[in-house]
């Protein structure tokens, strides 16, 4: 971008992050709209730290507990994500196993790296790679909802196999620690501010 590129807070105006109006500066609410409006999120990097380090605290007990108990003709065993993705990769389900294990620990484990990337990068004051740093948000905005893939699974599960005495799934609480990571991650993601990337181009 040249030094003579204009922005719209070197001319006064700030952009609605609900309909995409820009609007003056000097306007608290959007005209078109009516949604509050700010020069940058208030205290975004703070909160999306806040939302990445509880999305970590939860990734723990969501991988260590079981999501799920299965009762089946008198037993009765429990399954963690891990030990899911293993027994389907024993029953040669190696598609599903896969799925499962990109959605449910490769896509929140990239994502916490990629927010806490872009927040350490601004705490460092990088002024390199910002149009790569913008993709990335992008990216992490577009595959979080995939997260949740693990939960529905879950879901689905529940509603559909309860046979009484003969076989019955329910959640445990791996599944409510994991989809607290999840909805963390989206917290987190959307209350980063990617103008902030770009904001040392206006000194």
């Amino acid at each position: 971008m040249s030094s003579d590129t204009k922005t719209a807070a070197a001319l006064n105006l700030t952009l609605c992050l609900h309909c995409h109006k820009l609007n003056p500066s000097s306007w608290s609410v959007c005209s078109r709209c009516g949604g509050k409006i700010y020069p940058r999120k208030p205290k975004s990097l703070q909160i999306s730290l806040a939302w990445i380090v509880t999305a970590i605290v939860f990734y723990i007990p969501a991988n260590i507990f079981p999501v799920m108990s299965t009762y089946a003709f008198g037993r009765e065993s429990a399954s963690t994500i891990i030990g899911g993705i293993f027994e389907l990769w024993e029953q040669k389900s190696y598609f599903i196993a896969s799925i499962i294990f990109v959605a449910s620990i490769v896509i929140p484990i990239v994502k916490i790296l990629i927010l806490l990337w872009l927040c350490l990068s601004l705490k460092l004051n990088l002024t390199e790679t910002l149009r790569f740093r913008t993709h990335l948000y992008r990216l992490t905005l577009w595959v979080g909802r995939w997260s949740m893939i693990d939960v529905f699974v879950v879901a689905i599960l529940v509603a559909l196999l309860q046979l009484g005495g003969m076989l019955s799934i329910q959640p445990t609480v791996g599944s409510l620690a994991f989809a607290s990571v999840v909805i963390a991650t989206m917290l987190a993601a959307e209350a980063f501010d990617p103008r902030l990337i770009w904001d040392h181009l206006q000194d």
